[in-house]
């Protein structure tokens, strides 16, 4: 009873937003990592990383789908319940699906199931102006928010593939007006993907919440990545921001641990790792 209690003071607390927003607030790094099981999910524990993220991108890692699209709610909460099991100190985020949170009403309910049943404490939605609304009602029901923007997988079928996005001036600009209306409306924390350095680093000057940042260039409050890309376990080619963090390591425990490293210190990512 009173876990909250229990641990003040313990060497190893639990990542909570007031954290990220001190690390944020301070300069440190904020090292993320998805994650879609409990083994890994202790082991990433383990690695002191941050935030955990269980991402929607099980649909193409674990069930070897082209896009994030088949995704469905009863795998989000069934994935987010085992990672919950395997961490202690990591923030854990989980993603809304496509076509999960439509409605306010629609992202409420499926909000709560993620945090009730799967033991989430943020949920990740894909955003723009479109989803305002939607994170406005959720930040009024208490719940914490994480908004991405950039490339959105879940609309891929509509914006013509996986491609770095912002590099027009009046998408850029769209982006950075859209990051400042999310926070606006409540979201605790701001994702960029594939985006060029210099719209990730304007992005993250302009607001007052962490930044996350997945080919987003070095500039953000933190980084991001697929677990199975940095562990060299993806097959084929993979996205320019990956690096294989396994080489010179001797178990999946120590790349990890080389990754969070490497985040802190932001030696990753580097300029190879970048767009423009």
């Amino acid at each position: 009873m009173y876990t909250q209690l229990q641990l003040r003071g313990s060497s190893r607390p639990p990542v909570t937003l007031a954290t990220l927003d001190k690390m944020r607030a301070e300069g440190e790094a904020i090292a993320a990592l998805t994650c879609y099981d409990a083994s890994f999910a202790v082991l990433l524990d383990e690695a002191d990383v941050d935030l955990v993220l269980v991402g929607d991108s099980l649909g193409m890692v674990i069930q070897g789908h082209d896009t994030t699209v088949p995704v469905t709610m009863d795998h989000m909460v069934y994935h987010t319940r085992a990672v919950a099991r395997g961490l202690y100190r990591p923030f854990l985020v989980a993603d809304l699906p496509f076509m999960s949170y439509s409605s306010p009403e629609q992202a409420l309910a499926n909000s709560v199931r993620l945090m009730q049943e799967g033991g989430a404490r943020m949920v990740k939605l894909e955003s723009g102006s479109e989803q305002l609304r939607i994170v406005e009602f959720l930040a009024g029901h208490d719940i914490a928010v994480c908004a991405h923007l950039g490339l959105k997988p879940q609309s891929v079928h509509k914006t013509g593939g996986f491609r770095v996005q912002g590099r027009q001036k009046d998408a850029a600009e769209r982006i950075q007006r859209e990051a400042l209306d999310l926070e606006s409306a409540g979201a605790d924390i701001l994702l960029l993907e594939c985006i060029p350095n210099e719209l990730g680093k304007a992005v993250t000057d302009a607001v007052s919440v962490p930044v996350i940042g997945i080919g987003a260039g070095p500039g953000a409050s933190g980084q991001i990545q697929v677990l199975y890309d940095i562990l060299d376990i993806t097959s084929g080619r993979k996205p320019k921001f990956v690096r294989n963090f396994m080489q010179g390591c001797d178990s999946p425990l120590a790349a990890v641990k080389a990754y969070v490293g490497a985040v802190k210190s932001r030696e990753y990512p580097g300029p190879e790792h970048c767009f423009s």
